[in-house]
């Protein structure tokens, strides 16, 4: 191998950053650790409230070391935010959090484009339609323009009063038709819902949230959040719902309420009540720092710093404005509502001056990499309503301003543009600043330095980013058409559950890992060995990787994970068959090692890249829990070809460079799968049968008894109860299942709430079946209730503390999206695939037997779950999960037969005089070693996941065993065969003519 010092030094290095980049996991992990373990010896489990109380003591601290030093790595030191910031990021399934599914108002938006139109027609068509979405899998505009058709008489979509309105001018007008406007309706809504849903992407970073996940949900305006460890869900889920509010205000100069701090700083010592048996006299510095606050907001005044004094105000001050500019002062991002608090009490707003008593205090961005976030004052009215709101901003766009630097244009509609001349001449005369405000947070506030602007067009700079400016043209568009947010589906995960997850995936994850390392040495010797020693490098490489992207780590991941681990011991096993046929033809060790990697080579790449294919339109069409799927298959694919082709070599020369001698195989494995030569193909005939028989079976039970759709596609009716102590979610599950069926608990927030789903009597809506339902559950949970009565729990006090918190019906519309998703998946890696194969093939019958094979195991594996849902102990829903299964048992199916298709090929130039039938056995036979070896060690790893790992993965690793077992027998039996089949058609037909 040539080049041996370059792959050492990548290997080295790879190894270290794998390393780094785990160490600040590790670190994290520790001091979280730690200061979950000292919240628990601080607050005993006696006190009332104690998990609230908990979570609060470990929250405080772990915010008190945020910036303080807690990893030293010699070369460099890290705060915790920063190890924090670099430390493996774990996805909702691990880490607990929220899920969400929103619904953007598309009925809203339909309104604001008609400019809030009293058209009967149009608004009646708006009402009907809403009914229509009661029943029906059709977006809410296709409903809408359904409804406006069957009643529109001589009206049209581009009437005056509907949508040949001012704001639309230049885009519709009154000659087009009902047709062309929808095609202008359809493309406005379309950018409406991607500027909400950046809107939502900004109120998400609020949260400071690792790694969350936004998407859209087809187009029907849903949209998916994800967000992992955020554990005040009303606080999310209002922020998710809120509308979003463009508005432009007059800014008052900062250096204005210098005084009026002061007055309040001292109205709040006499109201704001301080524990003086927790409070700690100051230090000189301290007392001075304060003082000297107070010194700049005021110039001379006098304190005595010997006196101990509380200011409330002047102590959480961090910094000031400029002077002539609108900012008051600095804050921590911590204390903005504890600041808000204070300026809006009653006692301090009566310290204002007439001309000042309606101002709107406001705070801006966070500093970027800080903690500081400014203090505005706002020219407000009695009304509480803007000059100018964002509705009258018909575009917004990032440009670059004549210095070079990002900047934001905008346009607004006619009555906007008088609206902005009159502000901007008032600054420009009075050099104050106009601020932009989203959702009461000021994201800009510039000054005029040209006078009035006119015209309605302006530009906004300041010191942007590229990114900073394009999100702020997202925001000033997305402010144009406010719609509501309806969240119509919520999961809520608990940590415990992350913590079962968590631990079941390392038993797998350690359990397969041994087993794999165990097998390779007694079939394989000291080669074996070496192949280990790769295949841990690979492991580090995975997670270091992973680590490195910030990609964020979930269950189905750890379970790519660990499929990977047995997915690449393919390369090594075809690397050591390979050699071990060399050998076998007498050839040299050194020559048979070289010739073995060197014949591997053009058969693993194909295998890789088939599977590489699948995994990227995987990740391409997959939702959240299918993209950490994806991503870690797609870096496992990449790092298991560097380490077996590279790393393994470079072992394996090492050694015999040294005078060592491998055999390749153990007195074990010396002769297994030497010399065969089984005629497959004399076979071929009944394995179509026992194909077609399965085939007929599996349709017909899909056609009968169908699936057991999760509620990802049938909807379903969610309950949030509460206990009066902790539960245990797997065991209530299994209980629930018993009676209903179909069953989902998970951990809700504290050990002692659950969220419970279920797809029981989906279909039947009325409220008979609902108090049905309710009265399953609480019988079903009795046990549990510590002598609940059942009016007691469905009660709707406020002072309830236990019992049926909440409940609600969850959408089933989604299930079209899943669907839709899951087809173009499917469709578009068969088609790659397809076209792939016929590229390095040559012949379309190679890609014709390997896409036939595919459609037999996908039938297959959905007949056995058919067949199978309603008696085996363990869920077998259809969801995300199962579309991942699929997916990866296509990728595989086509890896075993690319194998065999390469062998073929290779026969075919090699041994010219052989007929048809005779190569296709005989590469067949010479590969059966290899097919089996890894399908066993696959097998092997997936039954480590089945047994140890946790139930919410059970169903997907089943679909994936039985997936790998009928890949094997196809590869063997029906794709090659059908290829053989087809190209001895063909031949004869060629010769006839």
């Amino acid at each position: 191998m040539q080049n041996k010092g370059l792959v050492k030094l990548f290997a080295i290095l790879f190894g270290l950053v794998s390393i780094y980049q785990l160490s600040f996991t590790f670190k994290a992990n520790q001091i979280e650790r730690n200061a979950n373990e000292m919240a628990i010896n601080k607050i005993s489990d006696t006190v009332p409230d104690y998990r609230a109380l908990r979570s609060a003591e470990e929250s405080d601290y772990l915010e008190s070391i945020a910036n303080d030093t807690v990893f030293n790595i010699g070369i460099a030191k890290f705060t915790y935010n920063e190890v924090k910031e670099k430390a493996m990021n774990l996805g909702l399934d691990l880490k607990g959090g929220i899920n969400v599914i929103l619904q953007v108002s598309v009925k809203d938006i339909l309104k604001g484009l008609a400019n809030e139109s009293k058209n009967p027609v149009f608004n009646k068509a708006l009402d009907d339609a809403s009914q229509m979405q009661k029943n029906s899998q059709n977006t809410y505009l296709e409903d809408f323009f359904t409804a406006f058709d069957k009643i529109k008489g001589d009206t049209r979509l581009a009437s005056p009063d509907i949508f040949y309105t001012k704001a639309l001018d230049g885009e519709i007008d009154g000659s087009m038709t009902d047709d062309e406007v929808k095609q202008v309706i359809q493309k406005k809504i379309d950018e409406s819902i991607v500027s909400a849903f950046e809107v939502l992407r900004k109120r998400i970073d609020e949260f400071g949230v690792t790694s969350p996940n936004i998407q859209r949900l087809g187009t029907s305006g849903r949209i998916l959040v994800e967000l992992p460890g955020v554990k005040d869900v009303e606080r999310a889920t209002k922020l998710l719902q809120s509308t979003a509010q463009l508005e432009f205000w007059d800014a008052y100069k900062g250096e204005q309420f210098f005084s009026f701090l002061a007055q309040a700083n001292e109205v709040l010592k006499k109201t704001v009540k301080k524990s003086t048996e927790n409070q700690e006299v100051k230090s000189n510095d301290q007392e001075d720092a304060t003082d000297s606050k107070i010194d700049e907001l005021l110039g001379d005044t006098t304190t005595d710093s010997t006196a101990v004094e509380v200011n409330p105000l002047f102590d959480l001050i961090k910094g000031q404005g400029y002077q002539g500019g609108p900012v008051i002062a600095k804050f921590d991002v911590k204390d903005k509502q504890k600041v808000l608090d204070y300026l809006n009490s009653p006692q301090v707003r009566e310290l204002l001056p007439a001309e000042e008593r309606y101002v709107k205090f406001a705070f801006g961005k966070p500093e970027k990499d800080g903690e500081l976030v400014d203090l505005y004052a706002l020219k407000g009215n009695r009304d509480g309503i803007p000059e100018l709101s964002g509705s009258v901003v018909t575009d917004a766009r990032n440009a670059f301003g004549p210095s070079g630097k990002p900047e934001v244009s905008m346009q607004m509609n006619s009555k906007g543009a008088k609206i902005w001349e009159e502000m901007t001449g008032r600054a420009f005369n009075q050099g104050t600043q106009i601020a932009i405000v989203l959702d009461n947070v000021v994201y800009s506030a510039p000054g005029v330095t040209t006078g009035p602007i006119a015209g309605g067009s302006s530009s906004i700079s300041g010191n942007f980013t590229l990114n900073e400016a394009v999100d702020l043209a997202n925001v000033l568009r997305a402010g144009k058409l406010p719609a509501r947010a309806d969240i119509i589906s919520s999961e809520v995960v608990g940590p415990s559950l992350g913590q079962e997850a968590i631990h079941s995936g390392k038993v797998s994850f350690m359990i397969a890992l041994a087993l794999v390392l165990i097998w390779m040495i007694v079939y394989y010797g000291k080669a074996g060995g070496f192949a280990d020693i790769a295949m841990m490098l690979n492991i580090l490489l995975i997670f270091g990787i992973l680590s490195g992207l910030g990609a964020v780590l979930t269950l189905p991941g750890i379970a790519g994970i660990v499929l990977t681990i047995g997915m690449s011991v393919d390369a090594n096993v075809i690397i050591y068959e390979r050699i071990r046929e060399e050998i076998a033809k007498g050839k040299a060790l050194k020559e048979a090692i070289k010739d073995g990697f060197s014949n591997a080579l053009s058969s693993i790449l194909d295998a890789n890249i088939t599977t590489g294919l699948t995994a990227l339109i995987l990740f391409i069409f997959g939702t959240g829990p299918i993209k950490g799927f994806a991503t870690t298959l797609l870096i496992g694919i990449g790092t298991s070809l560097f380490t077996a082709i590279f790393i393994t070599r470079l072992l394996i020369d090492w050694y015999v460079d040294k005078g060592g001698k491998l055999e390749f195989s153990t007195a074990l494995t010396k002769n297994l799968f030497r010399n065969l030569n089984i005629e497959f193909l004399k076979k071929r005939k009944v394995a179509y049968i026992v194909s077609g028989a399965f085939l007929v079976i599996s349709l017909g039970s899909l056609f009968t008894e169908g699936l057991d759709q999760g509620v990802d596609f049938v909807g379903g009716r969610t309950y949030q109860v509460r206990f009066d102590q902790d539960v245990n979610a797997t065991e209530i599950t299994s209980v629930l299942r018993d009676v209903f069926g179909s069953a989902d608990a998970k951990t809700f927030g504290d050990a002692n709430q659950l969220k419970i789903t279920t797809k029981y009597k989906v279909n039947e809506t009325s409220s008979e079946v609902d108090e049905e339902i309710r009265v399953d559950l609480y019988k079903t949970l009795q046990p549990y209730l510590d002598g609940l009565t059942y009016d007691e729990f469905i009660s709707d006090a406020d002072t309830k503390t236990v019992g049926l918190m909440k409940s609600y019906k969850v959408s089933p519309t989604i299930a079209d999206d899943i669907q839709k998703a899951s087809f173009w998946a499917i469709l578009g890696s068969l088609i790659v695939v397809f076209l792939y194969i016929l590229l390095r093939f040559k012949k379309w019958q190679f890609s014709l037997g390997a896409v036939l094979a595919v459609f037999h195991d996908v039938f297959i594996v959905l007949g056995v779950f058919s067949l199978t849902y309603k008696f085996l102990p363990f869920s077998m829903e259809i969801d995300q999960a199962f579309i991942a299964a699929i997916l990866t048992v296509i990728g595989y199916s086509l890896n075993d037969t690319v194998i065999v298709f390469d062998r073929v090929r290779e026969y075919l130039a090699e041994h010219t005089s052989w007929d048809f039938e005779k190569t296709v056995n005989i590469s067949l036979s010479s590969t059966l070693g290899r097919t089996l070896n890894t399908s066993s060690t696959t097998l092997v790893v997936l039954l480590a996941i089945f047994i140890f790992g946790g139930d919410s993965i059970r169903g997907f690793m089943f679909a994936l065993i039985v997936g790998i077992v009928v890949g094997t027998y196809s590869s063997l039996f029906i794709a090659t065969p059908l290829m053989y089949d087809t190209l001895t058609r063909e031949d004869k037909k060629r010769k006839k003519n």
